[in-house]
């Protein structure tokens, strides 16, 4: 369920899995956004949107019914599969294609430009919350990945189609790259730089 609030939004998820142990004020990934959980109720759990994720994100378009991936934060101790997926919507893309091939399916969207110079080839991204390898970058602004059949069957991934949009999270490592050397570019000296990653919970001493 959503409905409309303030200038945002409150969504209501109907879930299983992720409910053992859910408390309020967890975190939970919802499509690739990371929300804050503000009520539990029998089967399901309440979130607020408020208008800057809606502006950057699908979560605008939900309407009851809609399927979601659902994703709790990572425990200290835990072992850890993926990449880094911080639930910090980058952009959305727009589905181009989706096309069976074998076993799998090949997806493709565009990469908007908030996106597109964080995505290499067999690098990472997070397509509504599900952390994918980049399979191909056929043309400029557009990236595609590789689904086997258990990310099909278990994700929402399998309700897209060509005109659908979807939430992008690139590479967190590569941000913090590229953002080195952008500061570097602009005449940073090293000790400058290690600050900054210090500053940043990098490097340091």
């Amino acid at each position: 369920m959503a409905a409309d609030k303030g200038g945002g939004r409150e969504l209501v998820i109907a879930a299983e899995t992720v409910l053992e142990d859910l408390k309020i004020s967890d975190s939970i990934n919802i499509d690739g956004a990371c929300q804050t959980v503000v009520q539990l109720g029998r089967g399901s759990f309440r979130v607020q949107t408020i208008a800057t994720t809606l502006s950057r994100t699908t979560f605008g378009e939900f309407r009851r019914g809609r399927r979601v991936n659902l994703e709790r934060s990572i425990a200290a101790g835990q072992r850890f599969g993926g990449h880094f997926v911080q639930g910090h919507v980058d952009g959305v893309g727009v589905v181009t294609s989706v096309k069976r091939q074998g076993d799998m399916w090949l997806l493709r969207f565009t990469l908007p430009g908030t996106v597109e110079p964080f995505v290499i080839l067999h690098g990472s991204i997070a397509v509504d919350g599900v952390s994918l390898t980049v399979n191909a970058l056929p043309e400029a602004g557009n990236a595609e990945v590789a689904l086997i059949p258990y990310t099909y069957e278990h994700t929402s991934l399998s309700r897209l189609a060509p005109g659908a949009r979807v939430n992008l999270e690139a590479d967190m490592i590569g941000k913090y790259v590229a953002r080195v050397v952008s500061l570097a570019g602009r005449g940073m000296s090293p000790s400058g730089i290690q600050a900054q990653l210090a500053e940043w919970g990098y490097g340091g001493e």
